[in-house]
């Protein structure tokens, strides 16, 4: 008998960031469209790791237009936040009414559920607590801003790094699980260095195009 899981449905195993995935797919698509302030409401508003998350995977969505600019500002802002010690997290309001609709939600949530799932098999709730706790996040919230900033760069594949640092931060933050919130800022210096490596070699490339 095939017991195989339906598409958009997380299997019974599946972490409470893919539960809350597919549970904001199935809303957009009953919606049609849903706001950022929707958006961070499914994912849990008051928790800053939801944030993260869901601000970040849309830059790694493969859909035409300013998707790494328009949500690494949106991250960027949330980062500040979190530095100054918010534990609440908002947008303003000409951000937080901006729509999305339900076709990029379901690409985005299809295209990025493997690399969640793969973080996922990695987290162990309250391990090392005290790297993933409330003081700890203020300074979290510096890398955070950092990669958010290298997101809305316009780097050609340059966001594949950065994102998975934030989304490994993130899941580490909401499971508490301190080891892999550290994992997540080594990940994000090594994105963080590629993508200066990136930016210095396309001034290089574009300072000899145009010549002495």
């Amino acid at each position: 008998m095939n017991s195989a899981t339906p598409q958009g449905s997380p299997s019974a195993e599946a972490g409470v960031a893919s539960r809350r995935l597919a549970h904001l797919q199935a809303h957009a698509a009953a919606a049609g469209s849903v706001s950022l302030d929707e958006l961070m409401s499914a994912m849990g508003r008051s928790s800053i790791a939801f944030a993260i998350l869901i601000l970040s995977l849309p830059a790694l969505t493969p859909i035409p237009g300013p998707f790494g600019f328009f949500f690494g500002s949106c991250l960027a802002i949330v980062s500040l936040q979190i530095i100054a010690g918010f534990r609440r997290i908002w947008l303003p309001q000409f951000l937080g009414h901006r729509r999305v609709s339900s076709g990029v939600i379901d690409v985005m949530v299809r295209y990025t559920a493997p690399l969640v799932a793969r973080v996922e098999t990695l987290l162990r709730k309250n391990r090392m607590r005290h790297l993933a706790g409330p003081r700890a996040q203020a300074f979290l919230g510096v890398p955070v801003l950092l990669l958010a900033i290298a997101v809305a760069l316009p780097i050609p594949f340059g966001n594949f790094l950065p994102v998975a640092a934030l989304v490994t931060i993130a899941l580490g933050l909401m499971e508490h699980d301190g080891l892999v919130a550290i994992l997540g800022v080594a990940m994000g210096v090594i994105a963080l260095t590629a993508s200066g490596g990136l930016v210095y070699a396309a001034a290089m490339g574009l300072g000899w195009a145009i010549g002495p």
